[in-house]
């Protein structure tokens, strides 16, 4: 299983990378692993500025839909608008080409909370 050193992560198995004052989010390769193939995923908070933990999307699979929960407070700038066409990216490049929405934080004191690549694989057991 990839759990990339260099990302934060979340309990609700969202990835964050951080660049600057905005971070690119993402599901993690368990989270697709554990959803199935990938058929939909839906932004429609674009423009939107959201608090920490607030759902900002889903991502529908096969068997489940699931909710997207935002990792940190902000405004959500950018969609993947690939993921229209091509929702399996999620599933072949989570930390790739499947990523889901950039978001311009708004509180930068939240990263603190985020989970480590270490604290992560203690969640899923990895």
């Amino acid at each position: 299983m990839n759990i990339p050193a260099e990302l934060k992560y979340t309990k609700d198995h969202e990835w964050i990378k951080i660049e600057g004052d905005v971070a690119k989010v993402g599901i993690t390769d368990f989270a697709q692993g554990e959803l199935g193939d990938i058929v939909y995923v839906e932004v429609e908070t674009l423009d939107e500025t959201l608090d920490k933990d607030e759902v900002f999307g889903t991502v529908e699979a096969v068997k489940t839909v699931s909710d997207l929960f935002l990792p940190l407070s902000g405004e959500i700038v950018e969609f993947n608008e690939a993921l229209e066409d091509e929702p399996e990216k999620v599933n072949t490049d989570p930390y790739g080409e499947g990523w889901m929405i950039k978001i311009k934080i708004s509180d930068a004191s939240e990263v603190d909370t985020l989970m480590s690549d270490d604290d992560y694989k203690a969640l899923i057991g990895a």
